[in-house]
């Protein structure tokens, strides 16, 4: 692996990762399209561990207000936030611990990543059209579950484990800055359990160079990904991200149908 395409690797991993657009689907389609060599398990494995730098950095004020209120009570809010997030975390951990062997044996095709991508980018449309009337302290425990639930879906490389997450939470009327937040601070068990899942076939003697500097691209484009995107929702809504998941998708299987 060229330091090129480590670098490209880890951009894609670092964007991907926390906009609804699909690391894993980006992850399966460059290679696929540039005709590069698919790197291996534990790189794979150390750029989730890069996003999950930085999702740790860009949070680690929230995360330590959260552990403080889970261990001494003392806000309740925050208390039922961090409990919330261990518990919406356990569905992607089952179906991950059992079905994470099947889909990447059967579904990593770019065929299931152009359809995925359009499917969802219709289903984060029609959820991101509800009006933005509520914030995280008005979470029930219902709605964490059911985020929870849909984001193991995002095990199928396209789906977006941020997109997905983003369009339960905005189909519940969540406001859009809040739908991101709860997604990223979601992603932090999950990545970190995907990572120690994986580490024990990783092999650590593909350690170079490219896969040092792929490992820092990713957590600096993750928490660079994080900041804007938490800024851009403000203001804008999700449809840039929908009309480019469409385009790329259509695009993905026109190429695959056609070869």
């Amino acid at each position: 692996m060229s330091s090129f395409q480590a670098i490209m690797m880890g951009i894609i991993q670092g964007l991907g990762e926390f906009l609804p657009i699909s690391s894993s689907g980006h992850l399966v389609l460059a290679p696929w399209l540039f005709d590069w060599e698919v790197p291996g398990l534990t790189f794979d494995v150390a750029l989730h561990m890069g996003t999950l730098a930085a999702v740790l950095l860009y949070f680690w004020k929230d995360w330590m207000e959260l552990f403080k209120a889970a261990l001494t009570g003392n806000n309740k809010e925050k208390r039922k936030i961090f409990w919330f997030l261990v518990l919406a975390s356990i569905p992607a951990a089952i179906v991950g611990l059992f079905l994470n062997d099947i889909i990447e044996n059967v579904l990593r095709s770019p065929l299931v990543v152009g359809i995925m991508l359009i499917v969802f980018a219709i289903i984060l449309y029609l959820a991101d059209r509800k009006k933005e009337i509520r914030h995280l302290d008005s979470m029930t425990l219902g709605d964490a579950l059911i985020i929870g639930t849909a984001q193991a879906l995002a095990l199928v490389p396209g789906v977006s484990r941020a997109g997905i997450t983003m369009t339960a939470a905005r189909y519940f009327s969540f406001s859009r800055e809040d739908a991101a937040r709860f997604s990223f601070l979601l992603s932090t068990p999950v990545i970190l359990g995907a990572g120690v899942l994986e580490l024990s076939s990783a092999n650590f003697s593909e350690i170079n160079f490219p896969f040092i500097l792929g490992v820092i691209v990713s957590g600096v484009v993750g928490i660079l990904s994080i900041s804007l995107l938490l800024k851009f929702l403000r203001t804008y809504s999700f449809k840039v991200f929908v009309i480019y998941r469409i385009l790329l998708g259509t695009l993905i299987i026109v190429l695959y149908t056609a070869v």
